[in-house]
Formats: structure tokens, C-alpha cells, sequence
């Protein structure tokens, strides 16, 4: 039996620094375009190991990012 070698999987090298950390300062549903940071360009939200912030926060960013879609500040889906 021949088995093929297991490809490694890339990793994505990110800053490890969290952004709400360094301005110290608290992620807000009001602030649409710092949310918009975390926001894929088809409007999903990015993973915590991605944009680099602490779980604290990467929760709070959650939370903001669906308030604003409530109110009508950030869309909930982006068409092509």
C-alpha cells in the first residue's frame, strides 16, 4: 500500500496583540467602523485567531457586531 504524505497546514501568522488592550478602551455598537475591522469583506465575523484580540474582547466585538446589525449599522450580509 502506497500512503501519501500528510501536507502540513499553514498557520496565519497574526499580531498577537489585542487592539481594545492597547487603546484600552471597550468595543462599542456605536463605533461602526472600528467594528467593521473585524468584519470579512462578505460581512462575517473574523476569528479570535485572525485578528489577534483576547477573548475578553473577541466576545465583546461578538456582542457589538450583532447589536449594530439590530440597529441597522453594520449589514448582516454583504451581496456581490
Amino acid at each position: 500500500m502506497n500512503k501519501k504524505p500528510l501536507r502540513k497546514k499553514r498557520k496565519i501568522i497574526t499580531i498577537k496583540n489585542c487592539y481594545f488592550c492597547d487603546e484600552k478602551k471597550l468595543p462599542h455598537f456605536m463605533d461602526s467602523e472600528i467594528l467593521s475591522r473585524f468584519l470579512t469583506e462578505r460581512g462575517k465575523i473574523i476569528g479570535r485567531s485572525r485578528n489577534g484580540l483576547c477573548a475578553k474582547h473577541q466576545r465583546r466585538v461578538t456582542t457589538a457586531i450583532k447589536h449594530a446589525r439590530h440597529l441597522a449599522l453594520l449589514p448582516f450580509l454583504v451581496r456581490v
